[in-house]
């Protein structure tokens, strides 16, 4: 149960956990009540302010200069401690450096190299849907959602083919190390001592396949645009945005045509919502809840003074759902136009996969929509409790052809 108390300067203190099992894996009602109890909130369990309404949200994404990424984008403050890992130089830096790095990865995954690897990712599509209608029934996730990014996007980065499963686990670590130091947290790094070391050498330039994503920032550095030792950090964020977030997305748009088969009907007979009907699901599951961010000043938000160096953590999932931006938000509907959601973030460190992500999720329901024409649920859903993700471990369907 959520309480909310005024503190003296009338800033409503949240004492709920949104990092509890219940809460990661059924947030709307903590949502809810995030958004009603004011535009800023506290949360008295980590002593952090928090923002959860979509007006708030948007505008701190927008606004790197007050809310910095480069103390991190978790809970844990890189200025007071040690990271676990080289910190991203997307993720978790600010221009000038940002900037830099977004120059080399921003023209690699831009709209003309996603035209160019659209054929083989149409075909592997066709081939894995082909394989799928065979058996009638599988693990959405397990089968299909995962399988198709390690496959598609793995070859397009050029890692090696042995060993991509550790990108999964990888992912794991990296969306929980944003939360607080909890069991997930450990559980997720327990597999570290396998999982790093195949990250780091998948990164090296004679591990690339030439001509490949990867190979094309080995070449930045031969080409005096970066220094070498950006280079493996920037594949491995290449490998963190083009994989987590299609997984994550295509599991959520699975689920989201399962649950509501009458939109599955209209996309089948509007094939020319399949991009719209995309981010509807995004906005809709939000598959990356939360990030945080620091300030870098005192700033006062909707009456709130909220000081300098305090960490802020910000509600994706929330704000996408926040009924004062959306007509009835807890609704799936593909004639929606989501654009504008915060699913993949906003301004300049928002998510550099998200056309990864979109081509795939394109790509692979028009290949369902052509040949399928009613998902259906064969056993409950299970979610994968994570620090960030509104994740799923388990989506057992069956599909039905016409």
């Amino acid at each position: 149960m959520t309480e909310t108390a005024a503190t003296p300067q009338g800033i409503p203190v949240i004492t709920a956990d949104p990092f509890s099992p219940e809460n990661l894996t059924e947030p709307h009602i903590l949502h809810e009540q995030l958004r009603e109890a004011g535009p800023v909130v506290y949360l008295d369990q980590y002593k952090i302010w928090a923002m959860a309404r979509y007006e708030q949200v948007n505008a701190a994404l927008k606004d790197w200069e007050t809310y910095s990424s480069a103390s991190g984008a978790g809970l844990s403050n890189f200025r007071k401690e040690k990271p676990w890992r080289p910190p991203s130089l997307l993720l978790e830096a600010d221009p000038p450096a940002h900037t830099r790095a977004r120059e080399i990865v921003g023209p690699i995954l831009a709209p003309p190299a996603m035209r160019a690897v659209r054929a083989p990712f149409e075909s592997e599509a066709a081939a894995l849907v082909d394989r799928l209608i065979s058996r009638g029934s599988f693990d959405a996730v397990s089968q299909l959602a995962e399988v198709y990014p390690l496959k598609v996007f793995g070859d397009a980065v050029g890692v090696p083919e042995e060993g991509r499963e550790n990108l999964l686990p990888y992912a794991n670590m990296v969306f929980n190390a944003f939360g607080p130091r909890n069991q997930l947290l450990e559980n997720a790094m327990s597999k570290a001592q396998v999982v790093q070391p195949w990250i780091a050498a998948s990164c090296a330039r004679e591990a690339l396949r030439p001509g490949s994503f990867g190979a094309q920032i080995w070449a930045a550095v031969d080409a005096g645009k970066v220094p070498q030792e950006w280079a493996p950090l920037l594949v491995r964020s290449l490998l963190s945005a083009g994989i987590d977030t299609t997984v994550n997305g295509l599991a959520a748009s699975i689920y989201a045509f399962a649950s509501n088969p009458d939109q599955w009907s209209i996309l089948r007979s509007q094939p020319s919502l399949v991009k719209q009907a995309f981010e509807e699901a995004i906005r809709w599951e939000s598959p990356v809840q939360t990030f945080f961010r620091t300030t870098t000043r005192e700033v006062e938000i909707a009456g709130v003074r909220i000081p300098e160096g305090e960490k802020v953590l910000l509600f994706l999932g929330a704000a996408n759902r926040d009924p004062r931006r959306w007509s009835d938000p807890g609704r799936f509907d593909i004639r929606r136009n989501a654009s504008g959601h915060v699913g993949f973030g906003m301004g300049i460190h928002r998510c550099v996969g998200q056309t990864v992500a979109r081509l795939e999720g394109e790509i692979m329901l028009t290949a369902l929509a052509n040949r399928v024409e009613r998902i259906e649920f064969t056993d409950q859903p299970q979610r994968k409790p994570n620090n960030t993700l509104l994740a799923w471990s388990s989506l057992p369907i069956a599909i039905h052809t016409v």
